[in-house]
Protein backbone atom coordinates (compact mmCIF):
# COMPACT_ATOMS: atom_id res chain seq x y z
CA UNK A 1 0.00 0.00 0.00
CA UNK A 2 1.44 3.36 -1.08
CA UNK A 3 0.58 6.07 1.44
CA UNK A 4 0.47 9.62 0.08
CA UNK A 5 0.45 12.87 2.02
CA UNK A 6 -0.67 15.98 0.13
CA UNK A 7 0.34 19.55 0.93
CA UNK A 8 -1.88 22.02 -0.90
CA UNK A 9 -5.63 21.57 -1.20
CA UNK A 10 -6.24 23.62 -4.32
CA UNK A 11 -7.50 22.27 -7.63
CA UNK A 12 -4.53 19.96 -8.27
CA UNK A 13 -4.43 18.80 -4.66
CA UNK A 14 -8.15 18.05 -4.59
CA UNK A 15 -7.90 16.19 -7.90
CA UNK A 16 -5.08 14.05 -6.50
CA UNK A 17 -7.10 13.46 -3.33
CA UNK A 18 -10.03 12.13 -5.36
CA UNK A 19 -7.74 9.91 -7.38
CA UNK A 20 -5.91 8.59 -4.31
CA UNK A 21 -9.16 7.84 -2.50
CA UNK A 22 -10.40 5.73 -5.42
CA UNK A 23 -7.16 4.07 -6.57
CA UNK A 24 -6.31 0.48 -5.62
CA UNK A 25 -3.09 0.17 -3.66
CA UNK A 26 -3.11 3.86 -2.67
CA UNK A 27 -3.87 5.24 0.78
CA UNK A 28 -4.58 8.94 1.18
CA UNK A 29 -2.82 10.00 4.37
CA UNK A 30 -2.71 13.54 5.68
CA UNK A 31 -3.73 16.71 3.87
CA UNK A 32 -2.35 20.13 4.76
CA UNK A 33 -3.36 23.58 3.51
CA UNK A 34 -2.41 27.11 4.55
CA UNK A 35 -5.94 27.41 5.91
CA UNK A 36 -6.73 24.35 8.10
CA UNK A 37 -10.42 24.80 7.35
CA UNK A 38 -9.66 24.46 3.65
CA UNK A 39 -7.94 21.12 4.28
CA UNK A 40 -10.82 19.92 6.45
CA UNK A 41 -13.36 20.83 3.76
CA UNK A 42 -11.31 19.03 1.10
CA UNK A 43 -11.07 15.88 3.22
CA UNK A 44 -14.80 15.97 3.95
CA UNK A 45 -15.62 16.41 0.25
CA UNK A 46 -13.50 13.42 -0.76
CA UNK A 47 -14.44 11.25 2.20
CA UNK A 48 -10.86 10.07 2.77
CA UNK A 49 -7.64 11.28 4.33
CA UNK A 50 -7.01 13.30 7.47
CA UNK A 51 -6.72 17.06 7.71
CA UNK A 52 -3.56 18.15 9.54
CA UNK A 53 -3.03 21.33 11.51
CA UNK A 54 0.66 21.58 10.61
CA UNK A 55 3.59 19.73 9.07
CA UNK A 56 4.77 18.39 12.42
CA UNK A 57 1.36 16.77 12.97
CA UNK A 58 1.32 14.93 9.62
CA UNK A 59 1.76 11.18 9.84
CA UNK A 60 4.59 9.41 7.98
CA UNK A 61 3.99 8.62 4.31
CA UNK A 62 5.81 6.92 1.46
CA UNK A 63 5.35 9.91 -0.84
CA UNK A 64 4.70 13.57 -0.09
CA UNK A 65 2.98 15.51 -2.89
CA UNK A 66 3.56 19.27 -2.91
CA UNK A 67 0.63 20.54 -4.96
CA UNK A 68 1.13 24.28 -4.60
CA UNK A 69 1.84 27.12 -7.09
CA UNK A 70 5.33 27.26 -8.57
CA UNK A 71 6.39 30.29 -6.56
CA UNK A 72 5.65 28.49 -3.28
CA UNK A 73 7.44 25.20 -3.94
CA UNK A 74 10.96 26.21 -2.88
CA UNK A 75 9.77 27.81 0.36
CA UNK A 76 7.52 24.86 1.12
CA UNK A 77 10.38 22.42 0.54
CA UNK A 78 12.50 24.36 3.00
CA UNK A 79 9.74 24.46 5.59
CA UNK A 80 9.05 20.73 5.20
CA UNK A 81 12.74 19.90 5.55
CA UNK A 82 12.91 21.99 8.71
CA UNK A 83 9.75 20.52 10.19
CA UNK A 84 10.30 16.87 9.35
CA UNK A 85 14.08 16.47 9.09
CA UNK A 86 15.43 13.23 7.69
CA UNK A 87 12.57 11.05 9.01
CA UNK A 88 14.88 8.16 9.82
CA UNK A 89 13.42 4.80 8.83
CA UNK A 90 10.60 6.36 6.79
CA UNK A 91 12.45 6.45 3.47
CA UNK A 92 10.97 9.86 2.66
CA UNK A 93 10.26 10.91 -0.91
CA UNK A 94 8.63 14.09 -2.19
CA UNK A 95 7.47 15.43 -5.51
CA UNK A 96 6.00 18.62 -6.85
CA UNK A 97 3.58 19.00 -9.74
CA UNK A 98 5.08 21.92 -11.65
CA UNK A 99 5.56 21.50 -15.37
CA UNK A 100 8.13 24.30 -15.45
CA UNK A 101 10.36 23.67 -12.44
CA UNK A 102 12.59 20.62 -12.11
CA UNK A 103 13.10 18.56 -8.98
CA UNK A 104 16.14 20.75 -8.19
CA UNK A 105 13.75 23.14 -6.47
CA UNK A 106 13.36 20.48 -3.75
CA UNK A 107 17.06 20.80 -2.83
CA UNK A 108 16.33 21.57 0.86
CA UNK A 109 14.70 18.15 1.18
CA UNK A 110 17.50 16.41 -0.69
CA UNK A 111 19.95 17.97 1.74
CA UNK A 112 18.07 16.21 4.55
CA UNK A 113 18.25 12.83 2.82
CA UNK A 114 14.92 12.89 1.01
CA UNK A 115 14.47 11.56 -2.52
CA UNK A 116 12.92 14.18 -4.80
CA UNK A 117 11.10 14.21 -8.12
CA UNK A 118 8.62 16.20 -10.17
CA UNK A 119 5.45 14.82 -11.72
CA UNK A 120 3.50 16.97 -14.19
CA UNK A 121 0.19 15.57 -15.45
CA UNK A 122 -0.61 17.06 -18.86
CA UNK A 123 -4.22 17.80 -18.04
CA UNK A 124 -6.40 20.78 -17.21
CA UNK A 125 -7.29 20.94 -13.51
CA UNK A 126 -9.89 23.71 -13.75
CA UNK A 127 -12.48 21.37 -12.17
CA UNK A 128 -11.10 18.74 -9.72
CA UNK A 129 -14.02 16.35 -10.20
CA UNK A 130 -13.73 16.54 -13.99
CA UNK A 131 -9.93 16.27 -13.86
CA UNK A 132 -10.13 13.13 -11.71
CA UNK A 133 -12.65 11.59 -14.10
CA UNK A 134 -10.49 12.43 -17.13
CA UNK A 135 -7.19 11.37 -15.57
CA UNK A 136 -7.06 7.77 -16.91
CA UNK A 137 -4.82 7.83 -19.97
CA UNK A 138 -3.26 11.17 -19.01
CA UNK A 139 0.45 11.44 -19.80
CA UNK A 140 2.53 12.52 -16.80
CA UNK A 141 6.09 13.85 -17.15
CA UNK A 142 8.40 12.56 -14.42
CA UNK A 143 12.02 13.39 -13.58
CA UNK A 144 14.15 13.27 -10.46
CA UNK A 145 15.87 10.84 -8.13
CA UNK A 146 15.36 7.14 -8.81
CA UNK A 147 13.50 6.30 -5.59
CA UNK A 148 11.05 9.20 -5.81
CA UNK A 149 10.55 8.66 -9.54
CA UNK A 150 9.65 5.01 -9.00
CA UNK A 151 7.04 6.02 -6.43
CA UNK A 152 5.71 8.75 -8.71
CA UNK A 153 5.37 6.23 -11.54
CA UNK A 154 3.55 3.82 -9.23
CA UNK A 155 1.15 6.57 -8.15
CA UNK A 156 0.46 7.65 -11.74
CA UNK A 157 -0.11 4.05 -12.83
CA UNK A 158 -2.53 3.47 -9.94
CA UNK A 159 -4.42 6.60 -11.02
CA UNK A 160 -4.66 5.20 -14.57
CA UNK A 161 -2.17 7.67 -16.02
CA UNK A 162 0.79 7.11 -18.34
CA UNK A 163 4.17 8.11 -16.87
CA UNK A 164 6.99 9.21 -19.16
CA UNK A 165 10.47 10.57 -18.54
CA UNK A 166 11.37 14.19 -19.30
CA UNK A 167 14.81 15.81 -19.35
CA UNK A 168 14.96 18.28 -16.43
CA UNK A 169 17.10 20.63 -18.54
CA UNK A 170 14.27 20.85 -21.09
CA UNK A 171 11.35 21.40 -18.72
CA UNK A 172 10.91 25.09 -19.57
CA UNK A 173 10.42 24.32 -23.28
CA UNK A 174 8.41 21.18 -22.47
CA UNK A 175 6.01 23.25 -20.38
CA UNK A 176 5.84 26.02 -22.99
CA UNK A 177 4.65 23.34 -25.42
CA UNK A 178 1.84 22.46 -23.02
CA UNK A 179 0.93 26.16 -22.79
CA UNK A 180 0.70 26.34 -26.59
CA UNK A 181 -1.40 23.19 -26.74
CA UNK A 182 -3.78 24.05 -23.91
CA UNK A 183 -3.71 27.56 -22.46
CA UNK A 184 -3.23 29.43 -25.73
CA UNK A 185 -5.83 27.25 -27.42
CA UNK A 186 -8.27 28.45 -24.75
CA UNK A 187 -7.33 32.09 -25.40
CA UNK A 188 -7.86 31.59 -29.13
CA UNK A 189 -11.31 30.12 -28.43
CA UNK A 190 -12.18 33.24 -26.42
CA UNK A 191 -11.01 35.44 -29.31
CA UNK A 192 -13.08 33.42 -31.76
CA UNK A 193 -16.18 33.82 -29.59
CA UNK A 194 -15.56 37.58 -29.37
CA UNK A 195 -15.03 37.88 -33.12
CA UNK A 196 -18.23 36.00 -33.87
CA UNK A 197 -20.07 38.29 -31.47
CA UNK A 198 -18.63 41.36 -33.20
CA UNK A 199 -19.74 39.88 -36.53
CA UNK A 200 -23.31 39.57 -35.23
CA UNK A 201 -23.44 35.82 -34.69
CA UNK A 202 -25.91 34.89 -31.89
CA UNK A 203 -24.13 33.65 -28.73
CA UNK A 204 -25.69 30.19 -28.78
CA UNK A 205 -24.63 29.72 -32.41
CA UNK A 206 -21.10 30.96 -31.64
CA UNK A 207 -20.80 28.35 -28.87
CA UNK A 208 -21.98 25.65 -31.28
CA UNK A 209 -19.54 26.79 -33.97
CA UNK A 210 -16.62 26.79 -31.53
CA UNK A 211 -17.47 23.35 -30.18
CA UNK A 212 -17.92 21.83 -33.63
CA UNK A 213 -14.70 23.27 -35.04
CA UNK A 214 -12.60 22.51 -31.96
CA UNK A 215 -13.84 18.92 -31.67
CA UNK A 216 -13.30 18.33 -35.37
CA UNK A 217 -9.82 19.84 -35.29
CA UNK A 218 -8.76 17.79 -32.28
CA UNK A 219 -9.94 14.59 -33.96
CA UNK A 220 -8.21 15.44 -37.24
CA UNK A 221 -4.91 16.36 -35.59
CA UNK A 222 -4.96 13.16 -33.55
CA UNK A 223 -5.65 11.07 -36.65
CA UNK A 224 -3.61 12.87 -39.33
CA UNK A 225 -1.05 15.02 -37.55
CA UNK A 226 -0.94 18.85 -37.62
CA UNK A 227 0.35 19.41 -41.16
CA UNK A 228 -2.18 17.11 -42.85
CA UNK A 229 -5.05 18.33 -40.65
CA UNK A 230 -4.44 22.03 -41.37
CA UNK A 231 -7.06 23.77 -43.51
CA UNK A 232 -7.97 27.40 -44.20
CA UNK A 233 -6.72 30.26 -46.38
CA UNK A 234 -3.08 30.07 -45.26
CA UNK A 235 -2.98 26.34 -45.99
CA UNK A 236 -4.48 27.00 -49.43
CA UNK A 237 -2.12 29.89 -50.13
CA UNK A 238 -5.07 32.24 -50.66
CA UNK A 239 -3.16 35.52 -50.34
CA UNK A 240 -6.11 37.80 -51.16
CA UNK A 241 -8.34 36.27 -48.47
CA UNK A 242 -5.49 36.56 -45.96
CA UNK A 243 -4.98 40.23 -46.87
CA UNK A 244 -8.64 41.14 -46.55
CA UNK A 245 -9.14 39.14 -43.36
CA UNK A 246 -6.05 40.71 -41.81
CA UNK A 247 -7.46 44.17 -42.50
CA UNK A 248 -10.82 43.25 -40.97
CA UNK A 249 -9.19 41.80 -37.86
CA UNK A 250 -6.91 44.85 -37.50
CA UNK A 251 -9.91 47.15 -37.53
CA UNK A 252 -11.65 45.04 -34.87
CA UNK A 253 -8.78 44.11 -32.53
CA UNK A 254 -5.21 45.33 -33.27
CA UNK A 255 -3.57 42.84 -30.89
CA UNK A 256 -5.50 39.99 -32.46
CA UNK A 257 -4.31 41.21 -35.87
CA UNK A 258 -0.70 40.70 -34.79
CA UNK A 259 -1.52 37.12 -33.83
CA UNK A 260 -3.44 36.60 -37.06
CA UNK A 261 -0.45 37.70 -39.12
CA UNK A 262 2.07 35.59 -37.21
CA UNK A 263 -0.09 32.48 -37.06
CA UNK A 264 -0.99 32.77 -40.75
CA UNK A 265 2.71 32.89 -41.59
CA UNK A 266 3.36 29.79 -39.48
CA UNK A 267 0.32 28.02 -40.94
CA UNK A 268 1.61 28.59 -44.46
CA UNK A 269 5.04 27.30 -43.50
CA UNK A 270 3.55 24.23 -41.79
CA UNK A 271 1.51 23.31 -44.84
CA UNK A 272 4.42 23.89 -47.21
CA UNK A 273 7.21 22.20 -45.27
CA UNK A 274 5.55 20.12 -42.54
CA UNK A 275 7.03 22.24 -39.75
CA UNK A 276 6.56 25.69 -38.25
CA UNK A 277 10.33 25.99 -37.74
CA UNK A 278 12.23 28.35 -40.07
CA UNK A 279 14.71 26.87 -42.49
CA UNK A 280 14.86 25.23 -45.92
CA UNK A 281 11.39 24.75 -47.31
CA UNK A 282 9.80 27.25 -44.92
CA UNK A 283 7.91 30.31 -46.12
CA UNK A 284 9.86 33.57 -46.28
CA UNK A 285 9.54 36.03 -43.36
CA UNK A 286 7.58 38.55 -45.44
CA UNK A 287 4.79 36.12 -46.32
CA UNK A 288 2.50 37.29 -43.50
CA UNK A 289 -0.83 38.84 -44.55
CA UNK A 290 -0.58 42.57 -45.01
CA UNK A 291 3.24 42.53 -45.16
Amino acid sequence: MLRINIIGAGKVGRSFMRLAAAAPGIELGCVLARDPQHAAEAVAAVGAGRAAAGMAQMRPADLWVLSVPDDRIAGLAGALAEARGAQAGEGPAALHCSGFLSSEVLAPLRARGWSAASCHPVLSFADPALAAAQFPGTCCAIEGDAAASVLAEAMVAAFGGVPFAVDPAGKALYHAAAVFSNNFATVLQAMAQEAWAAAGVPPEIAVCLGRTLLDGTAASVARLGPAAALTGPAARGDAEVLRLQAAAVAQWHPEAAELYAGLSRLAGRLKASGTTLPGPGGTPPDAAPGA
